[in-house]
């Protein structure tokens, strides 16, 4: 990947786009991860007002260290960064009791609470965009958002544009190491930031995103039958996530009245 072209391609994308909504900038919201360095990074390169929310909900001090450390390398090159800090922890605490979520709870009972907290950060970030004219950046790439749908409907896919929706994990990365992104947010395993003691991505989907990525390059084509042993493995994993989520990247089911009736 040519990581310079496709760098100025999305900051000059970013900033067409915000120019055609009229809007002044971008918000994103900054978790410690790669996805979110890389995009709010992009982001700040367009010289338009970025403002960058870190939103912990009872998050490991890791995560939190690593979204900081970020910010403030991105401050101290762009005079047009801003940050804010909204500690959503007692919120997310006050809702669970709001809808009497228990605290040992059965296996749909906990993913929905988990999903909660990315759509409490959703609704934060629409609250800044709004208050400053500015687009709700995602962060999404394209195995997450495309391939297995590891992202939480009206959370954190909730946004107005995707900047890195079509670059596969391992671009993400080339991206992040030629936007010098900070080595801790480099090197750390991929999180999801859902849970106080968040396994990693790989922990949680089963298999890695390399392995992610070769089942997406070869999935049109073929079927389980046709590969062995962990190939297998990973291509039914895939086909599993794959189909269960088409109903976050599908538009709104709309029951289409007959004109007759009308």
């Amino acid at each position: 990947m040519q990581a310079e072209a496709v760098i100025n391609h999305i900051v000059g994308w970013l900033k067409d786009y915000a120019a055609s909504a009229g809007m002044q900038g971008f918000v994103v919201g900054v978790s410690g991860g790669v996805d979110s360095a890389v995009v709010s990074t992009l982001a700040a390169k367009t010289g338009l007002k970025t403002v960058l929310v870190e939103m912990p909900i009872h998050q490991p001090n890791d995560q939190v260290s690593r979204a900081q450390e970020h910010i403030t390398h991105l401050q101290q090159q762009f005079a047009n960064v801003d940050a804010m800090r909204a500690d959503l922890s007692s919120t997310f605490d006050t809702f669970s009791l709001s809808v009497g979520a228990p605290k040992q709870g059965t296996h749909n009972e906990q993913l929905a609470l988990a999903n909660s907290r990315s759509r409490l950060r959703m609704v934060a970030l629409y609250y800044f965009a709004q208050v400053n004219g500015l687009l709700v950046a995602g962060t999404g790439n394209k195995v997450e958002d495309f391939g297995v749908g590891f992202f939480t409907k009206y959370g954190d896919g909730g946004v107005d544009i995707s900047p890195i929706a079509d670059l596969l994990k391992s671009q993400v990365y080339e991206l992040a190491a030629a936007l010098d992104v900070p080595q801790s947010i480099q090197a750390a395993a991929p999180t999801d930031g859902l849970w106080e003691n968040s396994p990693s991505d790989e922990e949680h989907i089963g298999a890695s995103y390399p392995e992610l990525e070769w089942a997406m390059s070869v999935y049109d084509q073929h079927q389980a039958a046709d590969f062995s042993g962990r190939e297998r493995e990973v291509f039914e994993i895939y086909h599993r996530l794959h189909t269960v989520m088409q109903h976050k990247i599908k538009p709104i089911p709309v029951c289409e009245i007959p004109q007759k009736w009308l």
